[in-house]
């Protein structure tokens, strides 16, 4: 039976929880939250341990855990929990800066630990089928990637922008779909009614000339998530909240089978059954780099008016320029 606990008790937390309560195999050890009420509900409800400091919850021997915390707080409880030797999953953003990134990254390798980072929509089923079907050819050679993420505002957001709080989900999309990583970024974008931008259309490059196109906002009244896929054999669409992807070819268009289930869940499996050593992590540490990394190139390019390049693992003039800050 693997230990598991989490670190932060907020919305999202809470769905860690309670998803963690359900998996097979797994025991949720311990809940750590600075709210002392919320522990002591929460603690009542899954019949578990409540810590109002995590570093309490880890000396009972915690097998990993989930961090979901303000993402200012990142490094540091990742650091500590990386001390205690416990695998870790590090909600997205892996962090608010690529310094604070590489540092839970070696240290995570140093100690040999797990560390995945929360890029959920890897774990939509929509996603896991299109990339099933982009492995076996049935698009043939993919050419372009372009996803729609927009929707209404949530004020909860208020220290940064739409490409660092739900565009990033998307960057990251597109480079696992490409199995691949970004190259180069353009973007335009601007505000309207938030103190950062609340609209940006980013243009991706990535080798061999294939492209990735991002439109999100915060200013549709309706909610749409969804994504295409063109291949030189076929168009595959693809709806993030149906969880539905449909194929057009020269002879067919055809839906493909989908097996709906919550992406929290197919997530906390993969990384409990990682932990476990039965299979590889499907979100990594340099992963969520990369898309930190790519979204903070696409706050750059929008601002300079010009493309901006990434350079590889390490990319100095953006390590230097920001330090973003986002509310989990």
């Amino acid at each position: 039976m693997l230990k598991v606990g989490v670190i932060g008790a907020g919305a999202m937390g809470q769905n860690h929880i309670r998803a963690y309560s359900q998996l097979p195999g797994v025991e949720l050890a311990g809940i750590a939250d600075v709210d002392k009420k919320r522990v002591e509900e929460l603690s009542r409800q899954y019949n578990t341990q409540g810590f109002t400091d995590y570093k309490e919850m880890l000396k009972t021997g915690m097998d990993a855990v989930s961090i979901v915390v303000p993402t200012t707080l990142h490094k540091s409880v990742a650091l500590d929990v990386i001390a205690a030797g416990t695998n870790l999953l590090v909600e997205k953003p892996i962090a608010n800066n690529i310094e604070s990134a590489d540092q839970i990254i070696d240290a995570a390798k140093k100690q040999d630990l797990k560390l995945m980072v929360g890029h959920i929509e890897r774990f939509n089923p929509a996603v896991m089928k299109m990339k099933e079907l982009i492995m076996s050819g049935e698009l043939g050679k993919i050419v372009s990637i372009s996803t729609r993420r927009v929707g209404p505002y949530n004020p909860r957001i208020r220290d940064v922008g739409v490409i660092l709080d739900i565009g990033v989900h998307d960057i990251d999309i597109i480079s696992y779909l490409y199995d691949s990583y970004v190259s180069e970024v353009y973007t335009i974008a601007g505000k309207e009614i938030h103190s950062f931008e609340d609209h940006a259309s980013m243009i991706l490059r990535f080798d061999g000339d294939k492209a990735g196109v991002v439109e999100t906002n915060w200013l549709t009244p309706h909610k749409t998530r969804n994504f295409t896929v063109i291949g030189t054999e076929g168009v595959g669409y693809g709806d993030y909240m149906e969880q539905k992807v449909v194929i057009h070819d020269k002879e067919w268009i055809k839906e493909a089978k989908v097996e709906k289930k919550e992406p929290l869940m197919n997530e906390l499996q993969n990384f409990t059954d990682a932990c476990k050593g039965k299979c590889d992590l499907l979100a990594t540490g340099e992963d969520g780099r990369h898309a930190l990394e790519v979204a903070m190139a696409s706050v750059e390019s929008y601002r300079c008016r010009n493309v901006v390049k990434l350079l590889g693992s390490y990319t100095p003039n953006l390590r230097e320029k920001h330090d973003i800050k986002v509310v989990v």
